[in-house]
């Protein structure tokens, strides 16, 4: 059977970029609103609230980075980075996240530690598992917004089906990730595919399920973090006179996820503006326009603790955005050599000294 592959040189890539982007554009001036009702959203901001939307996004990015300093604990011996290291990384992640297309944030949080730890065989694909992990620990705050969206908000009929599908899914991952993590894998990896490499590079950052302890504090910062994403959408809302409940804003922020889970182009920009503004208008009576503002403010906001929170950490480690450009794939990273071969290998050898 045929399959459809992804275009794999840059001209071809950044033509379908292209493409998307010109869809994404030609909706908007369709179904967009004008730039004068745009203007006039933009004018009437409170600002105290976006202060406090900001505030609250910082202290997500805190707390989620608390989180995967839990992961790396559970995945790495000592010494450990300390918990300002991991923060400086996870904020250089999000600074190129928000600058750079693709998810080039989630290697450059790697190359961060890697500067500041003894080298070791296999570090560099243990802490990509840690990432893969700590991504995996959003299944869960994932499926409680999901739930409470379901349970709390106006959704249209076909949306409450897709958030069923989101819950199965979620279950049926987190629920794969835990057995994965507790059985023994220690094949050699050496020449097998790049997903391969990805869900044992994902295996070994999951040593933290292992203990139920490290597994719930983990889980609990993520769900922290989210929450305090939640309170952010929400108090945004209020800086552009969006008196929806707090359910809209849970609606918002599942929306704002699905958008930019595949960023084809930075931010996604105007993809999530059109999709937050569609279910405000249509369950909350949210003016299109203000919808539409909203989006960029919400997403401003995001940005400009991701952007300039990784500028101060991006130059107090020494980097630059062309560094961060430059980041080794899956496939080339260095494997750690599992013990039990090791074991094996050195058996024979003791059995020939000895004979």
């Amino acid at each position: 059977m045929s399959r459809i592959h992804p275009p794999r040189t840059l001209v071809g890539r950044l033509g379908l970029t292209l493409i998307l982007l010109g869809v994404v554009v030609g909706l908007f001036l369709w179904r967009g609103p004008s730039l004068s009702a745009l203007g006039s959203a933009f004018t009437s901001v409170v600002w105290v609230w976006v202060a406090v939307a900001v505030a609250f996004n910082l202290l997500s990015v805190v707390v989620r980075a608390l989180a995967w300093t839990t992961v790396i604990r559970s995945a790495i011996d000592p010494p450990y980075p300390k918990p300002l290291t991991v923060f400086s990384a996870f904020s250089v992640g999000l600074f190129a996240n928000a600058v750079l297309p693709g998810r080039i944030g989630e290697l450059a949080r790697v190359a961060v530690l890697v500067r500041k730890l003894p080298r070791r065989k296999g570090l560099w694909a243990t802490l990509v598992g840690t990432v893969l992990a700590h991504r995996v620990f959003d299944i869960v705050p994932v499926l409680l917004l999901a739930i409470y969206v379901l349970l709390t908000a106006k959704v249209p009929a076909w949306a409450i089906t897709i958030l069923v599908g989101i819950v199965g899914v979620g279950v049926a991952l987190f629920t794969f990730a835990i057995v994965s993590a507790r059985t023994d894998h220690g094949g050699r990896l050496d020449g097998v595919g790049a997903l391969r490499r990805v869900l044992a590079m994902a295996r070994q950052g999951l040593g933290v399920m292992r203990s139920p302890t490290g597994m719930a504090v983990a889980v609990s910062f993520q769900v922290a973090g989210w929450v305090c994403q939640l309170l952010a959408v929400w108090t945004a809302m209020r800086a552009f006179h969006i008196h929806a409940p707090l359910p809209a804003a849970g609606v918002v922020l599942l929306v704002m996820n699905v958008v930019t889970l595949f960023p084809f182009w930075p931010g996604n920009v105007g993809a999530v503006q059109l999709a937050i503004a569609a279910p405000l208008s249509a369950s909350y009576g949210v003016a299109y326009a203000t919808g539409v503002a909203y989006g960029f403010g919400l997403q401003a906001i995001e940005a400009s603790v991701g952007i300039g929170v990784g500028i101060i950490f991006l130059a107090r480690e020494g980097l630059s955005v062309a560094m961060l450009r430059v980041m080794p794939s899956a496939a080339q990273t260095e494997m750690p050599e599992p013990m039990d071969e090791r074991d094996d290998d050195a058996e024979p050898a003791r059995a020939r000294v000895s004979g």
